[in-house]
């Protein structure tokens, strides 16, 4: 039925390497799914859609989720400043300047100064505190919050370590009890130092002719957990939509809210912005290419050592297309976006 979706994966990945799979689910029905490579070469485990990726930056969408949980709870406001939860900022007036709805929109200004080419070696173990720590020291803002939009790594390392302040728990464990658990994601978990060594994949690099490993251990900043950490399945990302449609984490008005363009008055770019509480917004484009597929989209990517993903919801169509990837592909967004045709030219599976 969806042949030309199997041609993106036959074509790029072979059987005996690293490689990926796609997915598409229509309501509550998966109505497509299909796995192409090893997981593992040591192991020679195949893909399947209960195996473990990276989600890579999908995972903000995770945290974005805890904060907002704790808003609706009344446990902090997304008009907090960062001098509410980190003393140890230099500068007090970039602390009062920053809000909690600057770090989930990118639009904080915040400079990600991390030292990571000049010490790899630090970076290969050091956590979220230590990825956010150097951002801290910050003496001046790259423009003022709420101007602009540049995408932050360490924006969602911070977050993720207000969750932990307010909540009182470790972030990770946060995360387990109050999303995964509800939803039934009950092999998703999270990295906490190293990632697990049995029951997910491995990611890979091609170098010199060799698929090299590129993950835990290899890729500096890979232990920084909130902004890349998560780690869930084809399966469980499907469970994981269900209850973002069905308003499990949060209430319908924020749920929604996350899932709307957020204008800041201080915006000063010619472009409008193009972000949510976390998710990108495809109204006017998709992946920075012109939308003409006539539906929005709300979606994330990720990119983290070897590994790939994309998540795209088309709410008005009731339709999920996800991929996960042990190896970069050729072109992610090829596969997005031709994927996206295939199912539009179906009429979104009517």
């Amino acid at each position: 039925m969806l042949a030309g979706l199997d041609s993106l994966l036959t074509s790029e990945f072979r059987a005996d390497e690293p490689g990926g799979a796609l997915l598409v689910m229509k309501g509550d029905s998966i109505v497509y799914t299909k796995c192409v490579g090893l997981a593992d070469l040591k192991t020679r485990e195949e893909i399947t859609p209960n195996t473990l990726f990276n989600l890579g930056s999908i995972s903000k969408t995770f945290v974005a989720n805890g904060i907002l949980m704790l808003q609706e709870e009344g446990k902090l406001s997304l008009s907090d400043p960062m001098s509410s939860y980190f003393p140890e900022f230099r500068s007090r007036e970039i602390a009062d300047a920053v809000t909690i709805t600057h770090l989930l929109t990118h639009t904080s200004g915040l400079p990600d100064n991390r030292p990571v080419s000049e010490n790899p070696e630090y970076f290969i173990t050091a956590k979220d505190y230590e990825n956010f720590a150097p951002v801290m020291q910050a003496e001046k803002l790259v423009f003022s919050p709420g101007e602009k939009y540049e995408y932050s790594n360490p924006a969602f390392n911070g977050l993720a370590l207000i969750i932990e302040k307010v909540s009182g728990q470790q972030w990770q464990q946060f995360i387990a009890e109050r999303i995964f658990g509800p939803a039934g994601m009950t092999t998703s978990t999270i990295t906490d130092g190293p990632h697990p060594e049995e029951g997910v994949a491995h990611a890979y690099e091609l170098t010199n002719g060799v698929w090299a490993e590129s993950d835990y251990g290899e890729f500096p900043t890979f232990p920084a957990a909130g902004n890349g950490g998560v780690w869930s399945s084809l399966t469980e990302l499907t469970l994981y939509g269900k209850a973002l449609r069905g308003n499990l984490f949060l209430g319908r008005e924020l749920t929604e809210n996350t899932m709307t363009i957020l204008r800041h008055d201080t915006w000063t770019e010619s472009d409008p912005p193009f972000i949510g509480y976390s998710w990108f917004i495809g109204e006017d484009q998709v992946l920075g290419e012109p939308n003409n597929y006539g539906v929005r989209m709300v979606y994330h990517t990720g990119d983290q050592g070897g590994f790939r993903a994309f998540y795209f919801s088309i709410p008005e169509k009731d339709l999920l297309y996800i991929g996960l990837f042990n190896r970069p592909p050729e072109s992610l967004d090829r596969i997005i976006l031709t994927g996206l045709s295939i199912l539009k030219a179906r009429n979104w599976l009517e």
